[in-house]
């Protein structure tokens, strides 16, 4: 469809332009700094940043009614750059022109309804909003697609040269970092910190594969951290974890997302997602919070965060009731199948702190809920989600686990509709479920397998066949017949098939 096809009040909003005025806006102190440079903590107070319009109020003289048809009017352009996250530009990264905007197919995950057996099973309708089918087959594109647009700007305006992106990770980040910094070579080149051990295999193949250099010390994620702040302190690297507050930006595009998939009717919808670092939170809080503003929705949904007891520091911090009394205060994790979140000092704790606060002032109730589930129920929701036509990983088990805890804490009312967060592909994370089907869970997990949900292969060579064909070595027509008769006879009584008559 060509530009002078569409309706003319939608033309000239269309394409978006750049615009605005961002800072990064400190949570510590008053302080306000230029994106001109990389920025992770506050310079004069060392807290955490968010990227702040200061011209956000520009966006009010649209009504929400005509931002919801101009967004709904761009999901019909066919230019790369507005295909992503990016069709949100106003609300992500108004200042870069699309012609600096890296997209690898980011955004825009299907977003599948439960099947009537799981939802009679959950307890209400829910969603899955399947975020591992993004490029590196999980949610941390988003964020990427975010920060490397923003260093591929600065690049383009000569204001950095030659940048060494890094990150530490537990798997999902470090794929995604190298997948979009390999899009950007020669100019970005990647290097990533991995927990030594405490990688999918499935996982560490990816950064490998996109070209990272990739140093596995030990430790767990929290430690990794540590060396990577030190690095992005004293050298000239771009940190692109979660500190990153581009990164933020780019995952507020979830909470667009869902806004949109449900026509912006959000004032019974529920989203549960994960917490582990705590961006992924703190963006769909921020988002809701700007689409509500401009009033392109008029209701905030509501938003569980959930925690395996193997790591729940924010899950701690709010079970006081008494928010004078609370204390942040950082844990050791134990191990978890939801590895991506086994973290137990997540750096964006002061931003989720500032939301949450922003987000229940701002709906005049409550509206921000947290939970913490178990191992073995991680687990056995994430089988019992993928045996009803999903490819949930661990991270959607604990999220599904979640909505459960929720709505029998009477934080949910059964006639909402939950959107459940999957933020990667299933197929990372087959090795937990190899070890839930063969029993071999290291005691660390508290997680046994439930009977009825562990599968297994069978293998299929009744006794009185002598020939079997074999690689290079064909049946001859006559032991073949046999061998198919008998193969077929005794998967036919396996399955308790019937004869046609």
């Amino acid at each position: 469809m060509r530009r002078d096809q569409f309706p003319e009040d939608i033309q000239p909003h269309l394409i978006p332009e750049p615009s605005g005025e961002l800072v990064y806006r400190c949570l510590g102190c008053p302080a306000e700094h230029g994106i001109e440079s990389l920025l992770y903590t506050c310079p004069d107070c060392g807290s955490v940043l968010l990227i702040h319009d200061r011209q956000f109020d520009r966006l009010k003289a649209i009504d929400g009614e005509h931002w919801q048809r101009i967004i709904d009017y761009r999901r019909m352009l066919k230019i790369p750059a507005v295909k992503g996250i990016y069709r949100y530009h106003e609300f992500i990264g108004p200042v870069i022109p699309l012609d600096s905007v890296v997209y690898l197919g980011e955004g825009h995950t299907p977003v599948v309804e439960a099947n009537g057996l799981l939802q009679a099973k959950a307890g209400m309708r829910f969603f899955y909003k399947n975020d591992g089918q993004n490029p590196s087959a999980s949610f941390k594109d988003r964020g990427m697609a975010s920060a490397l647009s923003y260093i591929n700007f600065l690049i383009r305006q000569g204001l950095v040269d030659q940048v060494l992106s890094i990150c530490a990770s537990t798997g999902d980040t470090s794929a995604a970092a190298a997948l979009y910094a390999a899009y950007l070579k020669p100019r970005i080149k990647s290097a990533v910190l991995l927990p030594h051990k405490k990688v999918t295999p499935q996982q560490l193949s990816q950064p490998l594969g996109s070209g990272a250099d990739v140093f596995e010390i030990p430790g767990v994620f929290d430690d990794c951290m540590k060396v990577v702040e030190a690095l992005s302190e004293q050298y000239n690297v771009a940190l692109l974890n979660s500190k990153n507050a581009w990164r933020i930006l780019g995952q507020e595009s979830y909470s667009y997302e869902i806004a949109q998939d449900f026509d912006y009717a959000m004032a019974d919808k529920v989203v549960v997602v994960p917490i582990g670092n705590a961006g992924n939170i703190t963006a769909v809080m921020n988002g809701f919070l700007k689409f509500h503003e401009v009033g392109i929705i008029d209701a905030l949904p509501k938003i569980v965060g959930v925690q395996s007891v193997h790591a729940n520091p924010v899950f701690q911090y709010y079970s006081e009731p008494d928010s004078s009394k609370r204390k942040f205060v950082p844990m050791t994790v134990k191990p978890s199948v939801a590895q991506a979140a086994m973290i137990g000092n997540p750096v964006s704790m002061p931003r989720v702190i500032h939301l949450v606060d922003r987000y229940n002032q701002v709906a005049g109730r409550q509206r921000v809920f947290f939970v913490e589930v178990a191992e073995q129920d991680i687990m056995d929701w994430q089988l019992t989600a993928n045996r009803n036509g999903h490819i949930a990983c661990t991270h959607g088990g604990e999220s599904l686990a979640g909505l459960q805890v929720a709505l029998k804490n009477g934080f949910l009312d059964s006639n909402e509709t939950a959107i459940v967060d999957s933020t990667a592909h299933a197929l990372k994370f087959s090795g937990f479920q190899d070890m839930y089907f063969q029993n071999r869970f290291p005691d660390g997990f508290a997680v046994s397998p439930d009977p009825s949900l562990v599968n297994q292969p069978r293998y299929v060579h009744p006794k009185h066949l002598t020939q079997v064909p074999a690689p290079g070595k064909p049946l001859e027509p006559g032991a073949m017949a046999v061998f198919v008769e008998a193969i077929s006879r005794q998967i036919a009584a396996e399955l308790g098939l019937k004869k046609r008559t």
